[in-house]
């Protein structure tokens, strides 16, 4: 990979940190980076700007460790029966959504 490659990799985890910060709820960043990348990888993308998007835009906003932080919390409350809700509705959720993303994206080219 060359080394510009690399730097917009950078620069997009930055942005997409920043991105996160701003937003600041796990549900909608997960959602919404779920519709994006099921969009992004029914694209035609050329193999850099793929990683740029995938390996370090989406990354970082979609982190798993605040999903998993969010999923601690209810955890450590010893809440069970909301524990599996959310960790399945979550996980369902973003799977149906980035189906979503790529059957548009499909639609759409």
């Amino acid at each position: 990979m060359k080394i510009k490659s690399c730097i917009y990799i950078l620069l997009a985890c930055y942005i997409a940190t920043f991105l996160r910060l701003l937003i600041d709820n796990n549900f909608i960043i997960s959602i919404f980076g779920s519709f994006c990348v099921g969009f992004i990888t029914s694209q035609r993308l050329s193999y850099s700007r793929e990683k740029i998007l995938l390996s370090g835009f989406f990354s970082c906003f979609t982190s798993f460790s605040g999903f998993i932080y969010f999923l601690y919390k209810i955890f450590n409350q010893r809440n069970w029966i909301e524990f599996i809700v959310f960790l399945n509705l979550i996980i369902i959720g973003n799977l149906i959504t980035m189906y979503l993303g790529s059957w548009i994206s499909r639609k759409i080219t």
